[in-house]
């Protein structure tokens, strides 16, 4: 009575596999998550490699611009806060107490600064950005004509707009986006 072992289905063995490289695909990036520097210097390294391709093709602006416009995204993402202290139903939210406020006093409870998107998010997401366009930019379908000055500067405009609102929102909250783990709103720091 020896019963063979049903054999797997195409779509179970397709699974088993899938599964296998996600997990192998998560296990590289949690080893990955504590060298910031190497990790942007890579991406950094990569995105000059994918500019360098665009140029030398002299195509592809398109995908270009889509890629500068997604970063830009990813990295307004990055420097807004999650609770933004401006918006109106979150000051009616902190006056209930159910949600944190920052501190107006400088006797008050110093609360962090919690991103809207966190670095390694921003990472993993700008990277990944960018293996998708320098992959599209082997594929002529994707060279669509365009007249790229006019992309340029429409994304230059579009920067200095929205980097406008996020430095007065800066100014106006003394935030200091950049202090690598210690970005904070204004207030002394008690440590």
């Amino acid at each position: 009575m020896n019963s063979a072992e049903p054999e797997q289905t195409p779509f179970e063995a397709v699974s088993v596999h899938t599964s296998r490289l996600q997990r192998k695909y998560q296990a590289l990036l949690d080893q990955s998550t504590p060298y910031v520097t190497y990790r942007w210097i890579g991406t950094g390294t990569f995105l000059v490699v994918f500019f360098l391709r665009i140029l030398l093709a002299q195509g592809w602006y398109i995908v270009a611009y889509g890629l500068g416009i997604y970063l830009l995204n990813l990295f307004l993402a990055f420097l807004s806060p999650k609770f933004d202290p401006s918006n109106e139903a979150l000051d009616n939210e902190m006056e209930d107490g159910t949600a944190s406020s920052l501190p107006t006093k400088q006797d008050e409870e110093f609360r962090p600064f919690i991103r809207r998107l966190p670095e390694f998010k921003f990472w993993h997401s700008a990277t990944r950005a960018i293996a998708i366009s320098f992959m599209c930019s082997w594929f002529p379908i994707f060279d669509v004509p365009v007249f790229w000055p006019v992309l340029v500067m429409y994304w230059i405009i579009l920067f200095v707009l929205t980097m406008r609102k996020q430095i007065q929102h800066m100014i106006k909250y003394r935030y200091v986006p950049f202090s690598f783990g210690k970005a904070r709103y204004g207030g002394k720091n008690n440590s």
